[in-house]
């Protein structure tokens, strides 16, 4: 018997290494010839580096970068075996995980940080970038990033304009003559599952805003300086990518690559993962595929992690099991989205900080997958 395991984390619990590891022992407990392939998985968001990096072989790199709110941060970011391929995510650098929620600012908080992870990356010799873009504390609509890769965004009196989305509006020139010249040579696969435009009702300002420091007098006034942004982008490249799907995931970030580096496209987190491991080519010969996430429910049937292992493992004739910490009312959509059977870990009456201890979380995963594989 040949089993994959693909299990996205259970935030705040279990690595996805941990997770699949922990069902490993579970697997071979009951089944003691099975051959059993861990496979770390993300959806593009947290855990995107690690699972990539420790399930490919990569090396991390460390670096002092421009956190939202202007002080330093220690970032991290992957390369690949291959020395040319930078993983990362934009949290590092942006995230809003770096930000108190009393000390939230929109008006200034910035995205300088990430383009200096893509200059380190560029410098070490790498061309081709994973970034995943969610869990952003700003709304700059990635200027900050591009300013930090030589792009200058001038006002009328030819000074740059300050940090964060509050001058957006104050742009009249940008000048590109200091851009590195290697970012032509640099594609950038951008892991984003939002689809919201930059601006509008439905845009950056107004839907992620709010999480983000936005207050409801405000989205108006932010929102229009976006507008302008857009506008002046337009009149420089001829190309108006304001509307386009994902335009405005993370601030605006998503506009940025769009307009501005030439050799990016914003694609499912689950699909680059799922290409970049090649899990297809392990599919191929498998019996069972054991997958999971933290929590299942209708969203995860909506395309998240597990549905994504589910659909790709079905093209192969492949059992599909999931394990979750918790299951919803709702999951049983997973079923209709290639799931044959999935269950919950927890063995009985807990507190959610016992559940999710680390600890405890490894026996429970180990124990349910084992009484399945016993079944099987």
């Amino acid at each position: 018997m040949k089993v994959i395991t693909a299990i996205d984390s259970l935030k705040g619990s279990l690595s996805s290494i941990e997770a699949g590891n922990a069902a490993k022992e579970g697997i071979l407990r009951a089944r003691p010839d099975a051959e059993v392939i861990v496979k770390p998985l993300a959806d593009g968001g947290e855990g995107t580096t690690e699972a990539l990096i420790e399930g490919l072989g990569g090396e991390y790199v460390l670096i002092d970068v421009t956190g939202p709110k202007g002080k330093k941060v220690e970032a991290r970011y992957g390369i690949m075996p291959d020395g040319k391929t930078a993983v990362m995510e934009m949290a590092e650098a942006a995230g809003i995980i770096l930000v108190k929620p009393e000390a939230l600012d929109p008006w200034s908080a910035t995205t300088f940080g990430v383009g200096e992870m893509i200059m380190d990356a560029v410098n070490r010799g790498c061309r081709e970038f994973m970034i995943g873009i969610g869990g952003s504390a700003t709304t700059d609509g990635g200027v900050g990033m591009l300013q930090a890769l030589g792009y200058e965004f001038l006002k009328k009196d030819g000074s740059s304009i300050s940090s964060g989305i509050g001058e957006l509006d104050q742009i009249e020139k940008i000048c590109m003559k200091n851009v590195h010249p290697k970012l032509k040579q640099c594609h950038f696969q951008v892991a984003c599952d939002v689809k919201n435009p930059l601006c509008g009702e439905n845009g950056a300002v107004y839907v992620y805003g709010p999480q983000k420091g936005v207050k409801e007098e405000e989205k108006r006034i932010l929102d229009e300086k976006m507008q302008h942004y857009a506008k002046i982008t337009k009149e420089l490249f001829g190309e108006d990518n304001s509307k386009k799907e994902g335009a405005g995931a993370a601030g605006g970030l998503g506009f940025a690559f769009l307009s501005y580096l030439p050799n990016a496209e914003l694609k499912s987190g689950i699909e680059i993962i799922l290409e970049a491991l090649d899990l297809e080519l392990e599919f191929k010969d498998a019996d069972v595929v054991v997958t999971g996430e933290g929590r299942l429910d209708t969203q995860t049937a909506m395309g998240k992690v597990p549905v994504g292992v589910a659909k790709l493992a079905k093209k192969y004739d492949c059992k599909v099991i999931a394990f979750a910490g918790s299951v919803t009312d709702d999951a049983g959509k997973c079923n209709e989205e290639g799931m044959d059977a999935f269950f919950p870990i927890v063995r009985g009456i807990t507190t959610l900080e016992e559940a999710m201890n680390t600890k405890n979380a490894k026996k429970n995963m180990a124990l349910a997958v084992e009484q399945v594989f016993r079944l099987l």
